[in-house]
């Protein structure tokens, strides 16, 4: 009896540290979330985080034109010009934090968070694009198409999302936003698949060239770590905004979400950028000079 009554005090006692502790936590959350303190550091943190990826894009773009700068614009370059735009317009975003996430109406501060996210989208498609086309080419596929196909999904995506804010604008109930995320957490999702599919088929293909090729296990890796790099940050981005589409004290497109915001945008956007452009920081080779012609 006493050694019931013992059990039954410590799990009471165990429950009210924990129900104290979760309390504590919680209102912890909430001056957070209420700090207008806390917020200009988030948001500046932000800003310097995006500002810091855009710099590194910028100076990988500058080094790739010196070492050829006699090719055009190449998807390398395309690239990386794209990855300094994003995150150039990401630090502008939340270096003005104040007037971005204050302004009104409620589609133009989507508006506003949404089009660096389909920019976003729209780079590392195009890395995508870029193994697809290795992909075909390796396999004597035909790969006139992929590239159209590139331009004409991007267009259609814009096109939606364009629709989607002008229903946003003249729709006063809380299903325009609900859509407005879900169609957001939808192309994230395809994005997704994208790198399993093709980012998959050129590691296995990889895979099959003769173990002693000493620069097959460089790409076998570059492959296999941006594939899963960008597969898991496309699928967060997917499950949390899909999240927030139904669940308000989870939007991410709100300013009194300041630890919420870093959380998300380091996880899908800052990190995944960061380590996409170390793995992928290789030069291209040199031309040889015309004057030159190596043995065969």
């Amino acid at each position: 009896m006493m050694a019931s009554s013992a059990v039954g005090t410590e799990s009471f006692t165990g429950f009210e540290h924990t129900s104290v502790g979760g309390i504590f936590l919680m209102r912890g959350w909430n001056e957070i979330d209420g700090s207008q303190r806390w917020q200009e550091g988030v948001f500046y943190a932000l800003c310097a985080a995006y500002a810091l990826v855009a710099l590194i894009a910028l100076v990988q773009l500058v080094r790739i034109q010196l070492r050829v700068p006699e090719y055009g614009w190449t998807t390398q370059k395309v690239f990386h010009l794209m990855n300094f735009v994003v995150n150039g317009l990401r630090a502008v975003q939340f270096g003005f934090y104040w007037s971005v996430f204050h302004n009104k109406p409620k589609v133009l501060d989507m508006i506003l968070l949404d089009l660096p996210g389909l920019l976003f989208f729209s780079t590392y498609t195009l890395l995508v694009l870029f193994w697809a086309e290795i992909y075909h080419q390796a396999r004597s596929l035909p790969a006139d198409r992929l590239k159209p196909a590139y331009f004409i999904v991007n267009g259609l995506v814009y096109l939606l999302q364009v629709c989607i804010w002008i229903y946003m604008r003249f729709s006063k109930g809380p299903v325009a936003v609900e859509v407005a995320e879900l169609f957001f957490s939808v192309i994230s999702l395809c994005a997704a698949l994208g790198f399993v599919i093709y980012g998959g088929r050129l590691f296995v293909m990889l895979r099959r060239f003769p173990i002693e090729s000493r620069g097959r296990q460089k790409k076998l890796h570059e492959v296999g770590f941006v594939t899963g790099i960008c597969c898991t940050c496309f699928l967060i981005r997917c499950v949390m905004v899909a999240v927030a589409a139904f669940n308000k004290d989870a939007d991410i497109h709100v300013l009194n979400h300041p630890v919420l915001d870093l959380v998300y945008y380091m996880i899908v956007e800052i990190v995944p950028s960061a380590l996409v452009l170390f793995i992928l920081r290789k030069l291209p080779p040199k031309r040889v000079s015309d004057h030159y012609h190596p043995i065969k």
